[in-house]
């Protein structure tokens, strides 16, 4: 496996727009602007896969997240990225992810555009272990509970209180 902080990225502008490449590392440590993307995956109860990154992970060690998803590389479109990612942390093949809504996070010096989608996955889940340290099904307001008590990512809470927004606004 490639050391995640040696991966190459976009570098975008406050529109999006791709304006250069660095790594992961770089991007970090300068405060690039990149894209990331984030999956809301649901299963046929209409649980919500939730999980708890590891403690490797360069972004948010140990917290939960009710997305699965990560960066976008460079030269990868929303989409590429959004069904890799699904597929790759929950070790499966033939996510469909749907789009939903895009908007800039930003916290302690560091933004990113969020490209949020939900899928629905019916089947058994291998999740992969650099990613993933614990995962579970959820029903919403069990997820509502674990929110109140639990540490998850900060830009993973602000796209599921966006979510929950379009949905009532739906």
């Amino acid at each position: 496996m490639t050391n995640p902080a040696e991966e190459v990225l976009d570098v975008v502008d406050a529109q999006d727009r791709v304006v250069g490449t660095a790594t992961r590392a770089e991007v970090y440590r300068d405060g690039l602007v990149h894209r990331c993307v984030f999956i809301l995956v649901r299963d046929p109860q209409d649980r919500i896969f939730v999980h708890r990154r590891t403690d490797t992970k360069l972004f948010a060690p140990g917290a939960y997240d009710c997305f699965v998803g990560g960066v976008v590389g460079a030269g990868e479109t929303y989409a590429q990225a959004a069904v890799r990612e699904a597929e790759e942390e929950l070790g499966v093949q033939g996510v469909r992810p749907v789009p939903l809504f895009k908007y800039l996070y930003a916290e302690n010096g560091l933004s990113w555009w969020c490209d949020v989608y939900e899928a629905r996955w019916d089947g058994p889940v291998q999740p992969q272990v650099e990613e993933v340290a614990w995962h579970g099904w959820l029903t919403a307001q069990e997820l509502d509970e674990r929110l109140a008590v639990w540490e998850f990512v900060s830009d993973g809470r602000e796209a599921y209180r966006r979510y929950l927004e379009l949905r009532r606004s739906s």
